[in-house]
């Protein structure tokens, strides 16, 4: 089938009365979203500003072991589980397919975050705040958090990071002064704070592929 040429001089005539309203809405559409994607970040909840730094990941995971062994309350299923004092640092650690600690916050106070990958990028996302943003390896992402509501907040990973991702969530429990988090957790295993996480990275630094 054949295709009809364009009308001669097509490209030279005046858009039309309806042509023109329609491109005015479609600047002014696009100019109402630029500026309220600012405003929104300012007055929006849920969009946290951050700051980034460039870190070594071997340093960032003997950070985070320190952190863990400082204030580690327990276990559960295998993850520490960490109650950091307000108005403090908490380390946070993404890898193939967790997030590590179990954080023990409690409400209305506030925490520096800090968040790092050792391997792949990783979404962090913290449902139910809608608090997104990318976790990239080699990065310290630091953020200040207050929870306002006591329960549990769940930490999940929306970048495609391998088979696993799908399981990769992390918990973030918010308790009132005083209260302990077995309400939201359960029982959890309680020892001394000797923990320490060995054999992530070989001793040429790199990590190891299990």
């Amino acid at each position: 089938m054949a295709l009809l040429p364009p009308p001669e001089n097509w490209d030279k005539e005046k858009p039309s009365k309806d042509e023109k309203t329609w491109v005015y809405i479609a600047l002014l559409s696009c100019l109402f979203m630029f500026f309220w994607m600012i405003g929104w970040h300012i007055f929006g909840k849920q969009n946290t500003s951050f700051v980034s730094y460039k870190v070594n990941p071997m340093e960032f995971f003997q950070l985070y072991n320190s952190f863990v062994e400082k204030y580690k309350i327990g276990e559960k299923n295998g993850t520490p589980v960490v109650k950091p004092p307000p108005e403090s640092d908490v380390i946070l650690l993404a890898r193939m397919w967790s997030w590590s600690p179990i954080l023990v916050l409690e409400k209305d106070k506030w925490y520096t975050f800090h968040i790092s990958s050792l391997d792949l990028q990783h979404g962090f996302s913290l449902q139910p705040v809608n608090m997104n943003f990318q976790v990239i390896p080699g990065y310290d992402h630091v953020l200040k958090f207050k929870p306002t509501k006591e329960g549990e907040y769940s930490i999940i990973c929306n970048e495609f990071c391998g088979i696993g991702h799908h399981l990769m969530i992390g918990k973030v429990i918010v308790i009132a002064e005083g209260e302990t988090p077995e309400k939201y957790l359960g029982e959890i295993k309680t020892e001394k704070n000797d923990f320490a996480e060995k054999g992530y990275f070989n001793q040429a630094g790199k990590i190891n592929p299990e």
